[in-house]
């Protein structure tokens, strides 16, 4: 089974924007590590790669830009729940993660000003001196909480509609 099949990736436009990244190792160890309810990083990063990628599209925005830095920003490799609890606030995973994702990114491919403003912004609001420079930043931030969102409150949801 191939990389493209094994995520079901059907539109070869999409995959040829990521499939250098998506093909390596390193972004493959992203499916060790639970993003959200059952959901890996490596997935989640996908979904939220291929919504604003077409988002992007249909704005006439860098959707190659928006494609890669989609997959790479949350490339911090490790297992968040695992972090010993810290008390200060901006020192927990939601405000830390994007620089630790920016790092590894920059250490393993060559990212352009949009793919890394996307990776170290994408957590905005939430990290407010962290305001988005380009369009495609609000928008794959945007579109990372939406996913974020339907990841964590599906079994929630399930468990409600077999209540009514």
């Amino acid at each position: 089974m191939t990389i493209r099949e094994k995520y079901n990736i059907t539109d070869p436009e999409y995959y040829n924007c990521i499939k250098d990244l998506l093909e390596t190792d390193i972004v493959q160890d992203m499916d060790k590590y639970i993003q959200h309810g059952s959901t890996t990083t490596l997935d989640h990063c996908i979904a939220v790669s291929y919504l604003a990628y077409r988002a992007a599209k249909k704005l006439d925005l860098d959707y190659i830009s928006v494609a890669r830095a989609g997959l790479l920003h949350d490339f911090y490799l490790y297992d968040w729940h695992d972090q010993p609890k810290e008390k200060n606030l901006l020192k927990k995973h939601g405000f830390t993660h994007p620089k630790k994702a920016y790092e590894n990114a920059s250490k393993y491919f060559e990212l352009n000003e949009v793919e890394k403003d996307i990776i170290v912004k994408h957590m905005w609001p939430l990290t407010l001196r962290q305001i988005p420079k380009y369009k495609e930043t609000t928008l794959v931030s945007c579109v990372d909480k939406i996913i974020s969102s339907k990841e964590t409150l599906s079994p929630y949801l399930v468990e409600l509609r077999n209540m009514i």
